[in-house]
C-alpha cells in the first residue's frame, strides 16, 4: 500500500499546527524480510534526509528489532513503524507472539542471545517494550534525536 494511504499515511497530525512523519510497513516473520525491512528503511530515511549517524543507527536498530522479532516469536508478520517528530525518530516493531517477560538484554557476553539488544541500548535514547494489547503480540521501541536538512 501506497504511502499516504489510509493505513499508511505520510503525515499525522497530533495536535494543531504539529506534524509527524510517519511510515509503516508490514513482512512476513522471515528471516530474508530482514535485508527487506532495512532497504525499505533506508529508503525511507534517505527521503526524510536525516544526518548520517542517525541514518546508520536507524537501520542497524531497524535490522535488531526485526531479526528479533522473526527468531524468538511465532509470528507470520512483522509491523515496523518509524515516526519523525521534533528532532526524533521513534521506531517501533510489533510481532504477533512473545514470550513472557518480553525482550531482555544478554547479562555476559557468554549469553547466546541479547547481544543485538546491547547494540540497541547503546545507540538510541530510549527504548522499552509494551504488550500490544489483546494478545496480539508485542512492540519493541526505540528512539534516536537526530537532525536533518527537513526538521521533522
Amino acid at each position: 500500500m501506497a504511502p499516504g494511504s489510509a493505513l499508511i499515511p505520510r503525515l499525522m497530525d497530533l495536535s494543531p499546527g504539529t506534524e509527524a512523519l510517519r511510515y509503516c510497513f508490514a513482512l512476513p516473520a522471515r528471516p530474508e524480510s530482514v535485508a527487506v525491512a532495512r532497504r525499505m528503511t533506508r529508503a525511507r530515511l534517505d527521503e526524510w534526509r536525516l544526518d548520517d549517524d542517525a541514518h546508520d543507527a536507524a537501520i542497524l536498530i531497524v535490522s535488531e528489532l526485526i531479526t528479533n522479532a522473526v527468531v524468538h516469536t511465532a509470528s507470520s508478520r512483522v509491523v515496523c513503524e518509524l515516526r519523525c517528530l521534533d528532532n526524533r525518530l521513534r521506531i517501533a516493531v510489533q510481532d504477533q507472539g512473545h514470550q513472557p517477560g518480553g525482550p531482555q538484554l544478554c547479562r555476559s557476553a557468554d549469553d547466546e542471545h541479547g547481544r543485538g539488544l546491547l547494540l540497541v541500548d547503546a545507540m538510541c535514547s530510549a527504548w522499552g517494550s509494551r504488550d500490544a494489547g489483546n494478545g496480539s503480540g508485542r512492540i519493541v521501541w526505540a528512539e534516536l534525536p537526530h537532525g536533518s536538512e527537513r526538521s521533522c
